[in-house]
């Protein structure tokens, strides 16, 4: 069973304030759309600098420029974008207190 992906009309919109990430995230998607993640060790064997903090996994685009931070269920392969951003954006947010906090910048 392929990816299911929730959450891209906050990918479209981070697009749109963001225009150099926009291959990177359609390249995402199309992957992540196609995989079948079982547990972390399949993300990070196709992502090497993807990070986990706690649910939530953590994804640098474009080299360190932005993040994308999601969750992903193993068991009903289903991805949530809950949120994406600067990376300054992002190092000033503390993803271990707020990790049910959605949105974008």
């Amino acid at each position: 069973m392929a990816m299911r992906i929730v959450g891209v009309a906050r990918l479209d919109e981070f697009c749109a304030k963001h225009p150099p990430a926009r291959s990177w995230v359609r390249s995402w998607l199309a992957e992540t759309k196609g995989a079948s993640w079982a547990a972390p060790q399949d993300i990070k064997q196709r992502f090497a600098s993807v990070s986990f903090v706690g649910p939530l996994v953590i994804f640098n685009v474009k080299g360190n420029d932005y993040r994308l931070v999601t969750q992903v269920a193993y068991r009903t392969q289903l991805v949530v974008v809950k949120w994406a951003g600067t990376h300054t954006a992002y190092s000033g947010i503390n993803w271990e207190k707020v990790s049910n906090e959605s949105g974008s910048d």
